[in-house]
């Protein structure tokens, strides 16, 4: 028996509402006759009545086909919207005017009113038994959580049609337990109006007092076709509530149709960053990668692994990795390996300050263009192990570019950074020497040799991100060196999108800079990350600051104000202004310092304020440094003139 009468059946479901159906129009056809003589029942002349008698049969099976082929009985009710509206009524009136063409053929007579009555009464109660699926399934929904109640009060900000959509999927799904309870939107025409039931109650400058007034657990941003300064603003007055939010990603959800609740995530650091999408000319990126040979020094590295992956997409006929580091060389290989099983590349181990297998390499695959993406980049390490930073950073890039000249590389991309300008730690003297060094190269070579300047990017090996989010799992606290310290902040996809269109922009001998935006305080950045994860400060996670690190600046500069910059095609890149600087004795230094590193000099920072005029050591890390000399001089381990070597 529960396999004939079975409810949850498709079939049995359309055998139920077919019935309902022929009750209703039953029911109709007698009540329009009704309504026309005003409810009295003796009014109706019988004639009337034995012709709607007549006709009853085959106005029930038309009725029934048209709303078979209009689909009637078909769609999912529980969540209907206009299109099934509009079917109704399409079908209502399509039934009505067959029944009136019928009854005039059979010369029956009814009132001409009847129709109108009858057509009325049709799309009312269709409607109503169609409709009352998506309201028994709310109003079960709102009844489950007065018994249980529910997880999340919601707040939705947009009134708009990607509001609308997932303000309707959480009102009418049983599977989720949030309630939206009110509506922010910035148009002042909105304020006081209703959608789907909730109120829209204000802008965005008091979302903090609604989330109180409302005692809101869950914000939902729901925007998709804001600017990213716009979502940074709204972002930053949700981060002032305790409440956990999540953000529609884009534009392209809402185009492909894709907005529902499924498709919304937790907000992400680089959503409080409030850049906008950064747009590169693809054409003439695609000039000189497509079909060219590429090398990628340091291609396991954050930027050199992101480099690796943006290339490949523009088809060069070959992609060299060349990282001394094998698991992250392996780790790119697979992955481009999976992603472009097409592209010849090729993946090599070793080091760019070993003269000969860089210019094997060089020698054998004869590149097109180099990035050279090998560093030493660690402040605090670099300041501790300063010989190292100057053999890999300053001579691994001599030999790297040398290797260049000598087998007709056409193009030489230097990855810099911010830490060149004016440094104050020997990783950015280091990459100043770097950027002096291929400068002296473009003038003598025929290879066009340039730099690319830029700041901090989110999520790198070694950066503030990843060392948040670990401390955090370790159940903190979070370590920031100073409360006023700011960085510029970059993503690791958009720097690398800048770097190939500087790239395409040069002619040799140029300094990149690129526009790096607003500047960050790390200490709003922890903040916000500890938000984001779903903790309190000072509840769950402390903040402790552990004071300015050897060779760090409390703020760095800002490159886009920098002297003598000519702007480019792109607004986010600029030229810088050469540098200026003897080359005769920068070379002859050069050789005095190669000698210095090998020795393992222990006066090598002076050395380089030699050659960079601009590098000034500062007092307490020259005092740190001179303490730890004396006490290894005192162990023995070192001279005042160098280490000590054993017999």
């Amino acid at each position: 028996m529960k396999r004939i009468i079975n409810l949850r059946s498709s079939r049995t479901r359309m055998f139920i509402l077919s019935i309902v159906d022929i009750i209703t129009i039953i029911v109709n056809s007698y009540l329009s006759l009704l309504i026309r003589h005003e409810l009295h029942y003796d009014w109706i002349p019988h004639e009337y009545i034995h012709d709607i008698c007549t006709y009853m049969v085959i106005n029930i099976i038309t009725t029934i086909i048209i709303f078979i082929l209009m689909n009637l009985y078909r769609s999912v009710w529980t969540f209907a919207g206009l299109h099934e509206a509009i079917l109704i009524v399409g079908a209502c009136v399509l039934s009505t005017a067959f029944q009136a063409l019928g009854m005039t053929f059979l010369v029956l007579q009814v009132p001409r009113s009847y129709y109108v009555y009858y057509c009325f009464l049709l799309i009312l109660t269709t409607m109503v038994t169609r409709f009352s699926y998506r309201g028994l399934r709310i109003i079960r929904k709102e009844w489950g959580r007065t018994g249980q109640r529910a997880a999340y009060n919601t707040m939705v900000i947009g009134a708009g049609e990607a509001g609308s959509i997932i303000i309707n999927e959480l009102k009418t799904s049983g599977r989720l337990s949030s309630r939206v309870v009110c509506v922010i939107d910035d148009n002042p025409s909105k304020k006081g109006k209703y959608l789907h039931g909730v109120r829209i109650v204000g802008d965005r400058s008091t979302i903090v007092h609604f989330a109180e007034k409302y005692d809101v657990n869950e914000i939902i941003l729901a925007i998709p076709s804001a600017k990213a300064k716009d979502t940074k603003e709204i972002l930053r007055i949700c981060n002032q509530t305790n409440c956990k939010l999540k953000v529609l990603p884009g534009m392209y959800q809402f185009i492909t149709g894709e907005v529902t609740v499924s498709k919304l995530r937790d907000v992400s650091i680089d959503d409080l960053l409030g850049r906008d999408a950064i747009n590169i000319d693809l054409d003439s990126v695609a000039a000189y990668i497509k079909g060219k040979t590429v090398l990628i020094t340091g291609g396991g590295g954050s930027i050199g692994s992101e480099l690796c992956r943006q290339i490949a997409a523009y088809g060069p006929h070959r992609l060299i990795v060349f990282d001394i580091y094998e698991n992250n060389a392996y780790d790119i290989q697979q992955e481009l390996k999976k992603k472009y099983p097409e592209l010849q590349l090729e993946v090599l181990i070793g080091s760019v300050r070993n003269t000969k297998r860089i210019e094997t390499v060089m020698e054998y695959y004869r590149p097109d263009v180099v990035y050279h993406a090998a560093a030493h980049k660690h402040v605090p390490l670099m300041e501790d192990s300063p010989n190292e930073a100057i053999k890999n950073n300053v001579f691994g890039t001599y030999k790297t570019a040398r290797a260049a000249d000598k087998y007709g590389v056409k193009r030489f991309v230097l990855i810099s950074t911010d830490k060149a300008v004016n440094p104050t730690n020997i990783m950015g003297a280091s990459k100043r020497m770097c950027e002096m060094v291929i400068q002296t190269f473009n003038r003598y070579s025929s290879t066009e040799y340039v730099a690319v300047r830029f700041g901090n990017v989110l999520g790198s090996n070694g950066s503030v991100i990843p060392l948040f989010k670990k401390q955090m799992l370790e159940g903190g606290p979070v370590t920031v060196t100073h409360p006023d310290i700011i960085r510029y902040f970059m993503t690791i996809p958009e720097a690398v999108s800048l770097v190939l269109q500087a790239g395409a922009f040069a002619n040799g001998g140029e300094i990149f800079v690129l526009d790096m935006g607003e500047p960050v305080k790390i200490a709003d950045l922890a903040k916000n990350l500890i938000r984001l994860s779903g903790y309190t400060l000072g509840v769950d996670m402390d903040i402790v600051y552990t004071g300015l690190r050897p060779g760090e600046k409390l703020y760095e500069e800002i490159l886009t104000e920098e002297e003598g910059l000519q702007k480019t095609k792109n607004d986010l890149i600029y030229i810088g202004k050469p540098l200026e600087f003897d080359e005769v004795h920068f070379l002859s230094e050069l050789k005095k310092l190669e000698q210095a590193a090998i020795e393992e000099s222990w006066d090598i920072k002076q050395i380089v304020s030699g050659i960079i005029p601009t590098y000034h050591i500062r007092p307490e890390d020259q005092k740190r440094d001179e303490e730890t000399k004396r006490q290894l001089c005192n162990l023995g381990k070192f001279s005042h003139e160098g280490p000590v070597v054993e017999e």
